[in-house]
């Protein structure tokens, strides 16, 4: 194949501009936030309208290019790092509100627009979107698409899934599905919930229709000091085990305590072994029915100290150090590694002293800040890149840690994807008739598997190398994708 003539097509089918292939252009497109991961893009198409991402899909195909769907370049499991001899295909052209439902609480987007950029748009009529990735102010609705984002208020009000409501997607044979609507529900397969966190693998979003909520008159925010993470962690079982479901129930251990308050300086009582911020909202007598309850249960916990937040002001400094505390490891390391899995409330402080036992092990601090409420942990493994070794051994502490999670009843991932990040942690979780069946649904929309190559389901071939996984015939009996 001639990659000039492939070049030439697509800077006919794209405007002027919009397909770079200068390396020192490109070198911005190499890797997403996990930047250990890194690849250069053979070349980066950035189309602006719906008919040129069918006209960089439609060469792909013909051509037997393989290609990474984009977003803002925010996810943190390399599900946007290009592949060898593949086209990235930029979506952040695509960043216009299209619509703006006030009666029936939707709005419709295009992918490349920014989470908080929704609400920004809707907080005129009361209304707002609910999900808010700590990265919010630069990622992007398609990208959260692709990863199912959460964020501090997924317990209460749900993930990505939860709050789109349709779809538009071009596939890679060329079709344009329009799935769910303005509706509530659609009958025959739920697709939607399908294409929400296939990591650009299905299809290429082009459209998204996001549930908008009215916002709560009233909120508090709590935060309550322990002296050990065992308290801290009994108190988040006992609150949702007797039905209390906050709006967000976030936790931080005391190395994540005290570099956020060195670099925030919220507030954060610096000698707790851990700190839970919760926040309740409704509305004025529910939440001041809600914050009494949740003060006598951190007291009854051993809380040795709880602040609690009721107006904007005060609710913005409790919050700011929660949403400074990735940034505030730069003080404490040159690098971080932050891991994401997913496991029982229950498991919580076996799964935290497993942590730590690793942390020894491994010889490398880690600082653990998470969604308690829902039980998705995101360690902070702490390291330098410019000392031999050491990106290899946060790199395998990750991996020992996402096995502790499996091994607990839980998952490799509650919000950042799987990506090219956690393909071996995959093999634990599932086996080889799981696996299979992932990849039929992949064949499904794409059978030339040229949309993210190399994502998210890993071949039973490299289960069996790394996890000792008995495999008839060693490989999955589907064509390999070519490339050129």
């Amino acid at each position: 194949m001639n990659e000039t003539a492939v070049l030439e097509r697509l800077r006919t089918a794209l405007p002027t501009g919009a397909l770079i292939t200068q390396p020192a252009a490109m070198r911005p497109y190499e890797a997403d936030g996990l930047t250990a991961l890194r690849e250069m893009p053979w070349a980066v198409a950035l189309p602006g309208t719906e008919d040129e991402v069918r006209a960089a899909l439609r060469i792909c195909r013909t051509e037997g290019v393989p290609l990474v769907p984009r977003g803002a370049g925010t996810g943190l499991s390399g599900g946007a790092r290009p592949v060898r001899g593949g086209l990235v295909l930029g979506l952040s052209k695509l960043n216009r509100i299209l619509e703006v439902d006030v009666h029936n609480c939707v709005a419709r987007v295009q992918p490349g627009v920014r989470n908080l950029a929704i609400s920004e748009a809707v907080a005129e009529h009361g209304l707002y979107y609910a999900p808010d990735p700590s990265s919010q102010l630069a990622c992007s609705i398609g990208g959260n698409v692709a990863e199912n984002s959460g964020g501090v208020h997924c317990l209460k009000y749900g993930l990505t899934v939860h709050n789109v409501l349709g779809l538009k997607v071009e596939t890679i044979e060329g079709r344009t599905l329009e799935l769910g609507g303005k509706g509530f529900d659609y009958p025959g397969y739920d697709l939607l919930a399908l294409l929400c966190g296939s990591e650009g693998m299905l299809g290429v979003v082009t459209e998204v229709t996001v549930r908008l909520l009215p916002q709560p008159p009233e909120k508090v925010v709590l935060l309550a000091a322990f002296r050990s993470l065992e308290a801290a962690a009994g108190a988040v079982a006992r609150m949702i085990g007797e039905g209390v479901i906050p709006a967000g129930l976030e936790m931080m251990d005391a190395l994540a305590v005290q570099a956020t308050e060195d670099f925030a300086q919220a507030g954060y009582p610096r000698d707790a072994a851990a700190i839970l911020l919760c926040e309740l909202d409704g509305d004025a007598d529910e939440v001041r029915t809600l914050q009494a309850y949740a003060r006598r249960l951190f007291e009854e916990a051993g809380a040795y100290q709880i602040q609690q937040a009721d107006d904007a002001e005060e609710r913005e400094r409790l919050w700011r150090g929660r949403k400074a505390a990735f940034p505030a490891m730069g003080r404490i390391a040159a690098d971080y590694y932050c891991m994401d899995g997913t496991i029982p409330r229950t498991a919580l402080v076996e799964v935290l002293n497993g942590v730590s036992a690793l942390s020894k092990r491994f010889g490398l601090a880690v600082a653990n800040v998470f969604h308690a409420g829902d039980g998705n942990l995101h360690p902070l493994i702490l390291y330098d890149a410019s000392q031999a070794g050491q990106l290899e051994s946060a790199e395998a502490l990750g991996g020992e840690i996402l096995k502790l999670c499996v091994k607990a009843g839980g998952t490799v991932t509650g919000e950042h994807g799987v990506g090219a990040e956690k393909l071996n942690q995959m093999c634990v979780q599932f086996g080889p008739d799981e696996l299979a069946q992932f990849e039929r649904v992949k064949e499904a929309f794409d059978p030339k598997r040229l949309l993210n190559p190399g994502k998210a389901i890993p071949t039973l071939s490299r289960c069996a190398e790394v996890g000792g996984m008995h495999v008839h015939g060693g490989e999955l009996p589907f064509p390999k994708m070519e490339r050129f």
